[in-house]
């Protein structure tokens, strides 16, 4: 499918003049009605709980959203999305990765970008409990490496509900986003993401002591770092290299059986340049990618609007897709 480098987002409002403004002003700035979700915990196979925000009106339509890095079903985009589908007649349903709803998990396991464990039970529970007749995906920065995981994994044997994904920001080089997150222009958001998940290893060691070297969380210089000592054990992996391998969504974006686009802004200040994946949306015939020229990370808000572009656009994309 093609690669569409000439996107419909017509720019973020003036004084958003570069990446970071474009990343960091929807997060402070931006205001949306809290959605009213019903909440629903269910039990994982290993004996987990993942926390599950659904917002229904009896439709047979459904959105997945699954946030990004630290984030959870109450973040600007997330709720944003989750408002334009619903006024369309979609039901919502906004996942709580673990750890990440307002309560530590109980298993040594968090979530990650490459663990689609969780959201293949999510998806299978939301499939048995409500039958709907169409399911969508949309995924923010993680979340949307997440969903394209999984959908790459699954490949044919995608449940025949879900008829399309949309996703924006998504680290899918995961390697190479780390060693971009270690400029020094981007340490506002290395040290954001640092000090919640670091705080989370050290709730995990007590948990399961002897489980983590929290001793090395004084001795991080940069994010591989933290990938090596934390991510990986925790994780499940040798080390940060098999990390970096297994959870990049490049390496399983062959496998993509649904339409499904990608936008990764061009000025995002924290994607590489591998995290666009030109050649293969040239190549491929269900991957889309679009790659407008500004937006920032999880931004690209609209002036003058309560909805940000990626919302009109995630709707377009969903409303014309079909298996």
């Amino acid at each position: 499918m093609p690669y569409i480098p000439q996107s419909s987002y017509p720019g973020a409002p003036f004084w958003q003049f570069n990446g970071h403004l474009q990343t960091l002003a929807p997060s402070l700035l931006r205001k949306i009605d809290p959605v009213p979700y019903t909440r629903q915990r269910i039990t994982t196979p290993d004996e987990d709980f993942l926390d599950l925000d659904w917002w229904t009106q009896g439709s047979e339509r459904l959105l997945v959203l699954t946030h990004g890095l630290e984030g959870n079903s109450t973040r600007h985009y997330i709720q944003g999305m989750a408002r334009l589908f619903y006024e369309n007649g979609w039901d919502i349903l906004a996942w709580n990765c673990r750890s990440c709803s307002g309560e530590m998990n109980k298993a040594f396991k968090l979530y990650h970008h490459g663990d689609i464990e969780d959201i293949n039970t999510v998806i299978n529970h939301a499939l048995r409990e409500k039958a709907y007749q169409r399911t969508d995906l949309t995924g923010f920065s993680l979340g949307a490496n997440i969903t394209m995981k999984y959908l790459g994994v699954l490949g044919d044997t995608c449940p025949p509900q879900i008829q399309s994904a949309v996703v924006f920001s998504a680290p899918c080089a995961l390697e190479s986003a780390s060693i971009l997150l270690d400029r020094w222009d981007n340490q506002i958001y290395w040290k954001k993401f640092y000090k919640s998940v670091g705080a989370k290893m050290v709730a995990k060691e007590k948990d399961f002591p002897g489980s983590l070297p929290v001793e090395k969380l004084s001795e991080v210089k940069e994010w591989r770092d933290f990938d090596e000592w934390f991510s990986a054990p925790i994780c499940g992996y040798r080390d940060a290299d098999e990390f970096y391998e297994k959870s990049s969504a490049n390496n399983f974006i062959n496998g993509i059986r649904v339409p499904c686009l990608l936008v990764n802004a061009i000025n995002d200040p924290i994607l590489s340049p591998d995290c666009m994946p030109v050649e293969l949306a040239q190549s491929h015939a269900h991957f889309h990618l679009e790659t407008p020229a500004s937006g920032g990370h999880c931004g690209f808000m609209l002036p003058g609007s309560t909805y940000a572009w990626s919302e009109f656009r995630a709707l377009e994309f969903c409303s014309e897709s079909r298996r």
